[in-house]
């Protein structure tokens, strides 16, 4: 952590611009960043998060973003917050994300994953701001040939509109650094990320029902919700359930620090990374590790199958390794615990 401070007080003067400052990954990168002597410029909309998440980066980190509430695809907006601040770099973490979702909403999806890219991509060119770091998925894998899946492993094929609008800006990314060598950017394609901050002040806090696992676990655990739909039990997996690579939110969020660090170095490129473990667990063995970490009950109901879903995804992050010098180092207790942590937590605010 303490490379991470002076490597932040060297660029201190410089702003780091945060799309989805209060969503899930956003807000816990955030607090990495901040926690390293980084300044920040957040943006969020509260689609799918809550102004009480600002107080929680405070109270951890001691310090404050410079906000503005608002949407990406609001161009007018974007120039106002570049010309209103000395910015370095953008994150980009205003996505939906709920893959079901996607399936029953694809235009919704379409409009905000990918649309609004472009609106920041227009207004970044404008203000030669050319380094970015973009919340990619392995979902643009779609089902893979082989796991555990590198980042040579073929692309496309998406089985939901969430994937493919992740696969479609990574290729506008692309293109456009095949256009202007003088951008920095850095992909990140992110396998699963649940658990929280260890205070328990920030965490996964969907609008509505939870549409991802460990959410609705810790809603299940807390009595908030009745039991866990298990969506499949006939995969090709070792006990029937999807499997499925799971990271530590802040595990994922330590590797921006990462990234910035590398974009910082260089002169241009367009680098791409995996993000996750490289151990596959199945939805049963999560609800196990959830109850034994947690000393709770989660009890569940076999369903069918969800749109869009397949059987068996985890990562080889071997190259984050060795360039970013970047390794999970969380356990899948702690994931659990964390998780289970903040739930009790809101529940009792």
């Amino acid at each position: 952590m303490e490379n991470f401070k002076k490597i932040g007080r060297i660029l201190k003067m410089k702003k780091i611009f945060i799309t989805g400052c209060c969503g899930y990954i956003g807000s816990h990168t955030c607090v990495e960043l901040l926690d390293a002597g980084y300044e920040i410029v957040g943006l969020d909309n509260f689609s799918n998060s809550k102004p009480s998440v600002l107080d929680g980066i405070k109270k951890i980190s001691g310090k404050t973003i410079k906000f503005y509430e608002g949407d990406m695809l609001d161009k007018d907006l974007l120039e106002t917050i570049f010309n209103e601040n000395e910015i370095s770099m953008v994150m980009d973490f205003a996505a939906f994300k709920s893959v079901g979702d996607s399936v029953s909403k694809p235009i919704e999806y379409y409009i905000n994953n990918v649309s609004s890219v472009l609106t920041l991509l227009s207004v970044m060119k404008e203000h030669n701001i050319k380094s970015l770091i973009f919340s990619s998925s392995a979902t643009v894998y779609g089902t893979p040939e082989f796991v555990p899946i590198t980042e040579e492993s073929k692309t496309g094929g998406t089985t939901n509109p969430y994937g493919t609008s992740k696969l479609f800006v990574e290729q506008i990314l692309k293109d456009l650094y095949k256009s202007d060598n003088d951008w920095k950017i850095c992909i990140f394609r992110y396998f699963n990320p649940i658990g929280a901050h260890q205070s328990g002040l920030i965490g996964e806090e969907p609008n509505g029902k939870p549409a991802n696992l460990m959410p609705y676990i810790s809603m299940v655990a807390t009595k908030e919700l009745e039991y866990l739909s298990v969506f499949g039990d006939d995969y090709d997996t070792k006990d029937g359930t999807g499997v499925r690579d799971y990271i530590h939110v802040v595990d994922l969020a330590r590797a921006h620090i990462k990234g910035a660090e590398k974009l910082n170095k260089e002169k241009s490129g367009l680098f791409i990374y995996n993000l996750g473990t490289g151990e596959g667990y199945s939805v049963l063995e999560m609800i196990h590790a959830f109850e034994n970490a947690n000393h709770v009950k989660v009890p569940y109901k076999i369903e069918a199958r969800r749109p869009g879903d397949i059987a068996e995804c985890f990562a080889d992050s071997s190259k984050a390794e060795k360039e970013l010098n970047w390794k999970a180092t969380l356990t899948l207790e702690d994931m659990c615990k964390d998780a289970y942590n903040f739930t009790k937590n809101r529940k009792n605010n």
